[in-house]
């Protein structure tokens, strides 16, 4: 049986970027969705999202346009925001953090994800290497895992001494009011999933070769001591909860819902309102008749493979 070509499809212009729009987002969900060799072993233990796809489709799009309209304040006002992202190995906090920044303006939205301190970061007031990257007035930054390191991974592996996970603990309240003096908000999410489900997420990743690289020595030994990381964590809760700063706590069992919830949650910690746009006018193209375009080598050309 030999292919056969698609069949022709007439879609108009605005069919076609509507269709470009939501790919995006169904190339993250097929990611998802894929079961290289082996997951057969583990398929029938993973649960399906509670949302069916139209729902979360339909809500995505709704809340990122939010999040555009939110950009679009934050530019306007010169407000200041930094969302923390914390929590389990696996939990979903990347999954969420590319939902949020999907849309919007990279030079007004970015993501920051610190690597190891190097020996002279190390050295440093602790916070020093983070305070580079707070926003300035008109920015979001969202930190995929944050100074909360501290109380968490460099504890439970002994990379920090009791002193200094107390001088953090000491210092972190008054860090976060001194920003939020300063005119930053400060939004802390901590994404929470059961025993059960990062194991799951974890025997994906370790079958998958394309999410190998998402698995850290750290990531395992998680798995190993995840009554310590329960421990510190609830430790964490209750000494740097403040009014200022509180954390909110995002089930993450359910991808899905997880997104949606805490993007609906955090529009809802800003006060943005719609901004006026201008209306843009097309200007036309301005034709020299003297002008003749020049023939380029065919070897500066990607080849057409596709």
């Amino acid at each position: 049986m030999t292919d056969q070509p698609d069949p022709p499809h007439q879609s108009s212009w605005i069919d076609t970027e509507l269709e470009d729009i939501l790919d995006e987002e169904l190339e993250l969900e097929i990611d998802d969705l894929r079961f290289p060799e082996g997951y057969p072993k583990i398929a029938d233990q993973i649960k399906g999202s509670a949302l069916n796809r139209r729902t979360y489709f339909r809500e995505l799009i709704r809340l990122q346009s939010e999040l555009v309209a939110l950009q679009d304040w934050v530019v306007a006002n010169g407000f200041k925001l930094v969302v923390l992202f914390e929590g389990r190995d696996a939990a979903g906090k990347g999954g969420v953090i590319k939902r949020i920044s999907q849309r919007l303006n990279p030079r007004i939205c970015r993501t920051v994800a610190l690597s190891a301190p190097s020996e002279r970061e190390e050295s440093q007031w602790y916070f020093q290497r983070y305070v580079p990257h707070l926003p300035a007035a008109g920015e979001i930054v969202l930190f995929d895992r944050s100074w909360y390191n501290r109380a968490g991974v460099e504890r439970v592996m002994n990379f920090a001494t009791e002193e200094q996970v107390e001088e953090f603990f000491r210092d972190v309240p008054e860090f976060e009011r001194m920003l939020t003096r300063s005119g930053i908000k400060v939004i802390k999410y901590w994404f929470s999933i059961t025993d059960q489900e990062q194991q799951l997420r974890f025997m994906m990743r370790i079958l998958d070769p394309m999410k190998q690289w998402k698995l850290s020595p750290m990531d395992l030994q998680s798995r190993i001591r995840w009554e310590d990381y329960t421990r510190v964590k609830e430790e964490m809760f209750e000494r740097t909860n403040i009014a200022e700063a509180p954390w909110y706590i995002v089930e993450g069992d359910d991808k899905k819902r997880a997104r949606l919830n805490c993007m609906h949650h955090l529009l809802q910690q800003v006060p943005y309102t719609d901004v006026p746009q201008e209306s843009i006018a097309l200007p036309e193209r301005v034709f020299n008749p003297e002008y003749e375009r020049s023939v380029l080598p065919d070897d500066l050309y990607v080849p057409e493979v596709y």
